[in-house]
């Protein structure tokens, strides 16, 4: 399978479904709402996602299926880099947000706002062997992103 022309793409599909898809399980179900930084993780695996969807409904076109893979890779790094970031928050390495955010856009009540949960950047919700779920993301997001990169250079020098 990693042999194949598609294993790039794939895996530039399946990493960040994974971790998305993570992402929302671990809100949705076990109701770790996330931060201001979990949402700026999360764009790029959404772009990740639709360029490796792209790349695959492109896949008789080999140079544009590449480059939407290359892209994806860089989309996913950028997720992990984004985590290393955030996680270097919550260890107390380097200061992160100063102002409030949120998540909703357009005009905001004040009862909205004192309902809202308060989730603060600096504070893991969840660790796992001293590792928060951002620290995990950067962990899975790089190495998804190597991997990617690594096939996709593999199945260069093999066509030479």
């Amino acid at each position: 399978m990693l042999q194949s022309r598609l294993a790039a793409p794939l895996v530039a599909l399946a990493a960040p479904l994974l971790l998305y898809g993570g992402a929302l399980v671990s809100q949705f179900g076990f109701g770790l709402h996330p931060c201001e930084m979990c949402y700026w993780q999360r764009w790029p695996h959404q772009a990740a996602i639709m360029l490796a969807l792209l790349a695959l409904l492109l896949n008789r076109n080999d140079k544009a299926m590449r480059s939407l893979t290359w892209l994806a890779a860089i989309a996913i790094a950028i997720s992990g880099l984004i985590g290393i970031f955030h996680a270097g928050v919550e260890y107390g390495l380097w200061e992160g947000l100063t102002t409030c955010s949120t998540s909703h856009s357009g005009p905001i009540s004040l009862d909205e706002i004192m309902a809202a949960p308060i989730i603060r950047c600096d504070v893991a919700q969840w660790r796992l062997f001293g590792i928060s779920l951002a620290g995990f993301n950067a962990i899975f997001s790089l190495a998804a992103a190597a991997l990617v990169l690594t096939l996709l250079r593999r199945r260069t020098t093999s066509a030479a």
